[in-house]
């Protein structure tokens, strides 16, 4: 009996323990069954997100032709559930572009919408088919139609033909030559000859000025002076001292009868010339002032500096109305117009800044030099200016800076820059050049290289400020063997005697 009873016992032991076993493995089953469901869509969801990081730029093409022979795609493919299932959708991260150069992007072109597969056929069959010969055939008539269309042909065609393409994707069967941009034909301008060499300085000449009446100019000089010229005779009339250092800037007022100079010893100073006296100090700039200039229409005066900034002065309460700030390296140049932009700066940093004077903030910053930008100059005429680099001179159009023509050639550190009214540009050059521009065209009519004044060194042929007079039939240049030197049109020159020089070459001018 306690032997049947043992055995009971056993079995209902193992009866339990099979049953814990049982329940175990029944619990193990349902989780790797739900683990395995987890793990499929897991690897689903990964596969899903690496197809839409790696590919998505290209998942909204039609799907090819041998994806429809294998069979329909079903909503369930993981590849097929984030991609196809809308027919557009927004592209963020890549590169939008603006609507124009120098258009700032807004929240509508930060966005992208992809069009649709009906969309792309139906834009492509709106395309005239004769764009292609269109292109070919374009030639330009003006400066302003090359550099509209300028590489458009020859970005899409070969450089000596043009293929047509007709709507079926064939070659037509004549070969259209096209015709390369040309130069249009300058205007003719005398030659200039020099007539004078003033000397008296003891230093660099830096600066010049004439003043409103055409009877008088002024010059700065590295001897520390600022010294009057009678402007038809030559002859000195007054020397001015205060400066205790280099004078690098000078301007003469045309609302009022006073003199400004700014120089290497931070000051900016305002002369009386009815006292000949300083009766006002401009205080602010940390280093040495490089050149000012005056608002042609309000008392307002704008000089430029070492330290990198340019400030707008109230010429009556002597009070910093703005400190630009913007530029990274010195501002070597600095002009003012009545128009906008109101302020238009040159730097070694190699951009040029248009300021907004109101606001006292940048309009636009040009970037297309590669050097530093000394000189500037504004059309007396025109709505556009130039500026001078050791690369390039190039013309810019106001009020945005739009780039128009490069003038190439002058192949030295660009100091100055003078126009006047009949389209002549002037550059003086670190090296003592000067070359002589028909601002319309670019073209390079004349070339003078003056000798140093006796006794001085070769190295001291250097051209640091040139101008024209009121009645712009001289120019007067600032030099490096401290003299002054003045320029005239040669009276006895014709177009027979001085023909230009020129021949309707391909033009080689570049955008940027």
């Amino acid at each position: 009996m306690f032997v049947l009873l043992q055995d009971v016992q056993k079995h209902s032991v193992h009866t339990l323990v099979f049953r814990s076993l049982k329940r175990t493995h029944d619990m193990f089953v349902s989780d790797h069954a739900k683990a395995v469901a987890l793990d499929d869509q897991s690897y689903k969801m990964k596969m899903a997100v690496k197809m839409r990081a790696e590919y998505k730029p290209v998942l909204h093409m039609p799907v090819l032709k041998e994806g429809r022979e294998r069979g329909p795609l079903h909503a369930s493919d993981p590849y097929v559930v984030f991609y196809y299932a809308s027919p557009h959708y927004l592209v963020t991260g890549t590169h939008p572009y603006p609507s124009a150069p120098g258009v700032a992007l807004t929240a509508e072109t930060q966005m992208q919408k992809m069009p649709s597969e009906a969309g792309v056929h139906s834009m492509a069959l709106a395309l005239p088919p004769a764009q292609a010969r269109q292109e070919a055939s374009r030639t330009a008539a003006s400066v302003a139609e090359i550099h509209r269309h300028a590489g458009a042909a020859e970005r899409s065609h070969p450089p000596q033909h043009a293929l047509s393409l007709m709507e079926g994707g064939t070659k037509s069967s004549g070969l259209l030559p096209r015709k390369a941009p040309t130069m249009p034909k300058p205007q003719w301008h005398p030659p200039w000859k020099l007539y004078r060499v003033i000397s008296g300085h003891l230093g660099w000449v830096r600066s010049i000025a004439v003043e409103p009446g055409n009877q008088w100019f002024v010059t700065g000089s590295a001897d520390r002076t600022i010294k009057i010229w009678d402007l038809a005779s030559g002859k000195l009339k007054l020397s001015l001292t205060g400066h205790i250092s280099t004078v690098r800037g000078v301007a003469v007022s045309t609302r009022s009868p006073y003199l400004f100079s700014c120089g290497e010893d931070k000051q900016v100073k305002c002369w009386d010339l009815e006292y000949n006296k300083v009766i006002r100090h401009y205080h602010g700039h940390l280093s040495a002032v490089y050149d000012l200039d005056l608002h042609p229409t309000i008392d307002v005066l704008v000089t430029c500096s070492r330290d990198a900034t340019a400030r707008v002065w109230d010429i009556r309460s002597k009070a910093n109305v703005h400190t630009l700030s913007g530029h990274t390296n010195t501002v070597a140049t600095v002009k003012c117009q009545s128009a906008e932009p109101q302020v238009v700066t040159g730097s070694h940093d190699t951009t040029i800044r248009l300021w907004d004077l109101v606001a006292g903030k940048t309009r636009a910053t040009l970037t297309n030099h590669k050097k530093s930008v000394r000189a500037l100059v504004l059309h007396p005429r025109q709505y556009t200016f130039a500026s001078g680099s050791p690369d390039n001179i190039k013309q810019w159009k106001c009020p945005d800076g739009n780039f128009i023509q490069n003038l190439s050639g002058h192949n030295a550190i660009i100091n100055t820059l003078a126009v006047n009214s009949d389209g002549v540009l002037v550059s003086g050059a670190d090296n003592g050049t000067i070359h002589m521009w028909d601002w319309r065209t670019g073209y390079n009519f004349q070339r003078i290289h003056a000798a140093v004044q006796p006794g001085s060194l070769d190295s001291e042929s250097g051209i640091f400020a040139c101008v024209f007079d009121q009645s712009e039939s001289r120019l007067i240049t600032a030099e490096a063997d401290k003299t002054i030197k003045v320029y005239k049109e040669d009276d006895t020159a014709t177009e027979e005697s001085h023909p230009v020089n020129w021949k309707p070459e391909i033009l080689k001018r570049k955008r940027f």
